[in-house]
Formats: structure tokens, sequence, C-alpha cells
């Protein structure tokens, strides 16, 4: 039963080389994968070199016992020239020392020959495995090469999509801007208008289903009515002020032919009068102007 902690470590573990992975920079990772392709390379390299410096290693070893094999080879040959001279000029001890040494440079012989076939043995196994060397190398360095010519373009499509996330995330940005809170919007100020326009226009439909409206028409008809009524009471006391001034006048004439000096209380008299007069037109122009006013507002 497999232990459910190992289980759990594991899980996060590769959840969080996961997480790396997302958050890690493409241009690092660039780097590091052409870094790991440049030591696998190397070490792909270095494991050929020594591949194909052991098949050499047995060559030199095989050409030096094919040598050795030659001479054995000579030296028997010379013991056994040597034996059969000897025996032949009747020399049988001489003979057969020569025909026991060439017994021990055969047999060296045998054990060279056997040493022999056992290296040619493994020079073919070695050379085999230097050429499957050779070839992976060769296809390693076609793989480095082909990656190193991609960084380039890794790099120009990293910084892309960098580009890319930039934009997007300015626009994401711009798209959750919220205005400040104490600035209007055009959203807040076209609210605005068009409640008070709704609220006026709501005011106006009540105003009107209410006879508002006619009443006011009324009422206004019934102060022109009065501002008329006014104004003609003001013309006719403007006409009687008129006739009595006109009036006195004639009759100050008439006294000031007869007698030139005049009476301090008739003096007096006139004073007042004209002072009365005086205030009196204002009051008037003061009651024109406001009944003006008025009708101006009206219109």
């Amino acid at each position: 039963m497999a232990n459910p902690f190992s289980k759990g470590w594991k899980h996060l573990m590769a959840s969080f080389d996961q997480k790396i992975d997302e958050k890690a920079d493409p241009k690092v990772q660039i780097k590091q994968a052409v870094e790991i392709a440049k030591k696998r390379h190397h070490e792909i390299t270095e494991s050929a070199s020594e591949i194909i410096g052991n098949q050499r290693q047995l060559e030199l070893r095989l050409n030096r016992l094919l040598k050795s094999q030659e001479d054995l080879q000579t030296q028997v040959r010379r013991a056994l020239q040597l034996a059969d001279q000897a025996e032949a000029d009747g020399d049988s001890g001489k003979a057969q020392e020569y025909n026991n040494a060439a017994e021990v440079v055969a047999a060296q012989l045998v054990s060279t020959d056997q040493e022999i076939e056992q290296v040619k043995t493994q020079h073919e196994s070695a050379t085999q495995a230097a050429q499957q060397a050779q070839e992976q190398q060769k296809q390693s360095e076609a793989r480095l090469r082909e990656q190193l010519a991609e960084v380039d373009q890794l790099m120009a499509q990293a910084d892309q999509a960098t580009m890319q996330e930039m934009n997007a995330e300015t626009l994401s940005s711009m798209d959750n801007l919220t205005p400040d809170g104490n600035s209007p919007t055009l959203d807040s100020v076209r609210a605005k208008i068009e409640k008070r326009y709704s609220n006026a226009l709501g005011a106006q439909e009540l105003y009107q289903a209410s006879g508002g409206s006619r009443i006011q028409e009324a009422l206004e008809s019934t102060e022109d009515v009065r501002a008329k009524s006014r104004l003609d009471e003001i013309r006719a006391s403007m006409s009687q002020d008129k006739q009595l001034t006109s009036g006195e006048e004639k009759t100050s004439q008439s006294s000031g032919g007869n007698n030139d000096v005049v009476e301090p209380e008739v003096a007096g008299d006139s004073a007042d009068n004209k002072a009365s007069g005086d205030v009196h037109d204002a009051e008037i122009e003061q009651v024109l102007d406001e009944a003006k006013k008025a009708v101006d507002d009206k219109k």
C-alpha cells in the first residue's frame, strides 16, 4: 500500500514545480535549455571520445601482438633451421637444444595467437561501438546547432508574447478604471439631467391635469383688469392735478398783477402744495414702473 504522506508530498512538489514553470521567465528557460543541450552534447562527445579511444588502443595492442607473432614465427623457423643443421653436422646435443628452444618459442607463439584472436574480437566490438558513438555525436551536434539557431527566434517570440501580455493588461486595466468619487462622470451628469427633465415633465403634466394653467390664466386676466383700472385711476388723478395746477397759476398771475407783495402764509401754502405734488408724482411714477414690470413679466 502506498504511503499517503509520500504520495501527498509528490503531488505537492509537482504542483509547486508547475507553478514555478508558469511564473518563470521564458528567456531564462531558453537559456537553461541551451545550457542543458550544450552539457548533454559535451557528455556525448566525451563518451564517444572514450569509446573511440578504446578502439584505437585495441588497434595498437593488436598491431603489437601481430608483430610479436611474426617475430616468434621467425624465431621458431630459425631454431628449427639450426637444429636441422646441427643434426646434419652430427651434433645431436645442439640439435636437441635448438629443438627445445623452438618448442618454447612455439608455445609462446600459440599463446600470442590466442591473445590475437581475443583482441580481434574486442577490436571488432570496439569498432562498432566507435561507429555508433560517432553517429550519436554527429546527431547531437546537429541537434545542438538547430537549437542554437532557434534561440534568436524563440527570444523574439518571447519578447512579442511579453509585449502582447502587457498590452492586454493595459487594456484590461483601462476597462477596470473607476472614476474618483469626487469627480463627476458623463454618465452621472446624464442621469441628473434626465432626472430633472423627467421631473419637470411630470410636474407639468400634473399641473395641466389639475387645471393649474387655467387658474393661472384667470389670475393673470384678473391682475390685468386690476392693473388697467389702476392706470385709469392714476390718469384721472393726474388730469385733476393738472387742472388744479393750471387754475392756481391763473389765480396767482391775476393777483400778482394787482399786488406784487406775497404774504408769507400764501407763499408757505404754495410751497406745501408744490412739495405734495412732487411726492404724488413720484408715487405715480413708481406705480407705473411696477405695472409696466408686471406686464413685461407676463409677456
